[in-house]
């Protein structure tokens, strides 16, 4: 009867005219994420047979900031096998340290901290997504998925933000020809132009705040005597991040998966490969 701040707890008592804030907690965990996982791991061999491969890493927990530049033809296979060495996600060993010093202190206090993590997707070709309807636009697509995760409170893909600071001059992928085909120098745009991939990796990050569930509880309410009293303790995690960027791999392989197939179709995989073959373009 005591809700936590910041989770589901009050407003989904008072939405379902609950006596019980369990029905509520249990529901609303995070816990739900690991089936997403799971099936997603359908989409991503999918992805992979067609070369399309999605990896991640942790740029941020609380201050702390990794600022290791990725190679630009970097096998996300890799990526994915350096992050995972690292109990944080991270590429930088002396930041993961910084970072597990963070994690160790909010745990130590009872407390809790978030993060960014960095998601990408490369081998795409053009065209997954329409700019001709608002909800086929691939970055409303992936958006959507994104944030529909718990404890996600922001996403931006490419630059994001960051665009902001410059002229539109400095920001647009200036377009190329190699002989063969186009070519980009830069991906500001984030793999997606007009709601479409541009045969560019799809690049995102994504904010995770910090858990609610805290070993030091915040002050709520009592549902029942409206008491004034501490918050509810659950078990709980002093972070997250780490297994959140693995969720959000999931998430996107969901959506890339869905945009593939209506682009190219098929009802096997040797027909969406002679499709692909056929119409895809690179």
């Amino acid at each position: 009867t005591l809700p936590r701040p910041g989770h589901a707890d009050l407003a989904g008592v008072q939405k379902y005219d609950s006596d019980d804030i369990r029905n509520i907690l249990e529901r609303s965990s995070a816990r739900e994420t690991a089936m997403r996982v799971a099936l997603a791991s359908i989409c991503r061999k999918l992805l992979l047979e067609v070369g399309i491969e999605v990896g991640s890493r942790v740029v941020q927990i609380h201050t702390v900031k990794d600022e290791t530049l990725l190679s630009d033809n970097i096998s996300l296979k890799t990526l994915n096998n350096k992050a995972d060495k690292s109990p944080v996600r991270c590429l930088d060993k002396k930041v993961e340290k910084r970072m597990i010093g963070a994690i160790d202190k909010a745990k130590n206090e009872g407390d809790s901290v978030g993060g960014v993590f960095e998601v990408i997707a490369s081998g795409l070709p053009y065209g997954l997504g329409s700019h001709v309807q608002w909800d086929k636009k691939l970055h409303g697509r992936i958006a959507e998925s994104i944030m529909s995760v718990n404890a996600f409170k922001g996403i931006e893909i490419g630059l994001g933000f960051e665009s902001t600071r410059y002229f539109g001059s400095e920001v647009h992928d200036e377009i190329g020809w190699n002989g063969e085909k186009y070519t980009r120098y830069s991906n500001n745009a984030g793999g997606i132009e007009g709601g479409m991939s541009n045969a560019q990796s799809i690049i995102l990050r994504a904010v995770m705040k910090p858990i609610p569930t805290l070993i030091k509880p915040l002050r709520s309410v009592d549902i029942k005597t409206k008491e004034d009293k501490l918050a509810h303790k659950e078990r709980t995690d002093s972070c997250s991040v780490p297994a959140a960027s693995i969720v959000a791999e999931a998430m996107l392989c969901f959506v890339l998966a869905d945009a593939l197939l209506e682009k190219f179709g098929g009802d096997t995989m040797d027909q969406l490969k002679a499709h692909i073959k056929v119409s895809g373009k690179y």
